[in-house]
């Protein structure tokens, strides 16, 4: 046997001794390998597919291992056992690594016991959005070639969870074809629309892609999808114009893709933080807001669905129904979470015209505002109002009852009604808290209440 790189020999009495070189005759370390990282492309490189998969586990969150085989794979900490979070990135305008993905791989690891695996195609999702595009169906190839070598190690399909963000979501949408839906789970990361709104299932992510699809929209008049793709669609805050987005152009590339990240950070901040992200099955955001669904018995039978790692987003029903539009309401920053509440005025006399009421909870010098409208010839109207506050901790409550708008002179008109609220979700009238008292309001003029609600 020659001898190796650290070894050197010796003759002593005739005998060939092999000593091994380092400290108290032990052999060194075998060297680890660097840590791997995501490629930088620019826009007249984005053409070409050079996609990289990189390895991340729980003993070493930080440092990405690049994995091509199965040899690769066993000798870099996968483990057969875990389940596999595959994350697939989406458009890339600067060619360079998306600037969430480190929190996103640290965030999840920690949150759960899992392989990691980020999906780096920055070559290919750089340039020119349409290029990128036609790269989709080349990168899902790739992806399932890659997938087979995990159930060659002993992965099960149902252990396959896929997050994919903007464009990289309908790439895991057509994997999951590739797979015949038995993937165990596609989250979809505000989708992307342009090329996509009128795409058919087989070109898009939908419901028939995994066990269980679940997206997150939250820039749909924009660079996100309209349409619901999953079993559960989540639409934030109506799916459009997110809290503490800039809202006019000159905040630059910010204004562009805050709304489209939002969801990215919704999901990370659902992994961190233990407040529940929860949402309620309506026909439509107006009709969420004006206190029309206030449980989540029809289609989940009471299951309201989360946003998270929480199994099917907490829906215990088989089988799953498809495309049910959710509804939540966030804050502008982490972690985003807000309560829901019912509030309800029930007038005491018919009204000729509309009755507009804000109502406003307030606690700790933090208020939280709606609107309540009862239209004509009505004796009730109710809304939904958002606090970030739990409902237990709100000790008082504002209204004002809104003017006629008479200019010619003050609007002296009074109402007398009773004020009741409830903490979604309302599944029976017991969970709904009136006022002892009736609350006489004046247009224009501003009533305080205490509200005393016990903590459960």
């Amino acid at each position: 046997m020659p001898p190796g790189p650290w070894k050197s020999r010796f003759w002593v009495g005739g005998l060939l001794l092999w000593l091994s070189v380092g400290s108290s005759g032990d052999a060194p370390p075998t060297p680890q390998p660097k840590c791997a990282d995501f490629q930088n492309a620019n826009v007249f490189e984005g053409t070409d597919l050079k996609v990289q998969f990189l390895l991340f586990v729980p003993s070493n969150p930080n440092c990405g291992k690049l994995v091509e085989g199965s040899s690769d794979l066993q000798n870099s900490g996968f483990n057969a056992t875990l389940g596999t979070k595959l994350i697939i990135h989406g458009f890339s305008v600067l060619g360079t690594k998306p600037s969430w993905i480190d929190k996103f791989i640290r965030t999840l690891l920690r949150a759960t016991n899992a392989n990691v695996i980020a999906v780096d195609w920055i070559y290919g999702s750089t340039g020119v959005y349409f290029s990128a595009v036609k790269n989709v169906i080349k990168l899902s190839l790739k992806i399932c070639l890659f997938l087979n070598k995990l159930l060659v190690l002993g992965v099960s399909e149902s252990s396959i969870h896929i997050i994919g963000v903007s464009l990289g979501a309908h790439v895991g949408g057509m994997v999951g074809q590739l797979f015949g839906g038995q993937l165990g789970q596609i989250t979809g990361l505000d989708p992307a629309g342009p090329e996509y709104t009128g795409a058919s299932v087989e070109e898009r992510l939908d419901a028939g892609d995994a066990r269980f699809v679940e997206a997150i929209h939250t820039d749909t008049d924009n660079f996100g999808i309209r349409i619901p793709v999953g079993h559960v669609d989540y639409f934030v805050n109506g799916g459009q114009d997110q809290p503490g987005c800039p809202t006019y152009f000159y905040a630059g590339y910010s204004y562009l893709i805050c709304d489209h990240m939002r969801a990215v950070h919704l999901y990370i901040s659902a992994l961190e933080n233990s407040c529940p992200l929860m949402a309620f099955p309506c026909d439509s955001y107006k009709a969420f807001l004006a206190g029309h669904c206030l449980d989540c018995f029809n289609p989940f039978l009471l299951s309201c669905p989360r946003i998270g790692l929480v199994e099917q987003g907490g829906v215990k029903i088989e089988p799953l129904p498809k495309e049910v539009k959710v509804y939540l309401l966030t804050t502008s920053k982490a972690p985003y979470c807000m309560h829901h509440s019912l509030v309800e005025f029930h007038l005491k006399e018919l009204r000729k015209k509309d009755t507009n009421i804000e109502v406003t909870f307030l606690s700790s010098n933090v208020s939280f505002s709606s609107r309540i409208t009862i239209p004509k010839q009505q004796l009730h109207g109710k809304g939904i109002i958002a606090h970030a506050t739990p409902q237990c901790q709100i000790n008082q409550v504002k209204f004002k009852f809104q003017s006629s708008n008479r200019v010619w002179k003050k609007d002296r008109t009074t109402i007398i009604g009773r004020f009741c609220t409830a903490l979604l979700p309302v599944n029976h009238r017991e969970k709904v808290i009136c006022l002892p008292e009736p609350v006489n309001l004046q247009a224009s003029v501003t009533a305080s209440h205490d509200l005393k609600i016990a903590c459960v």
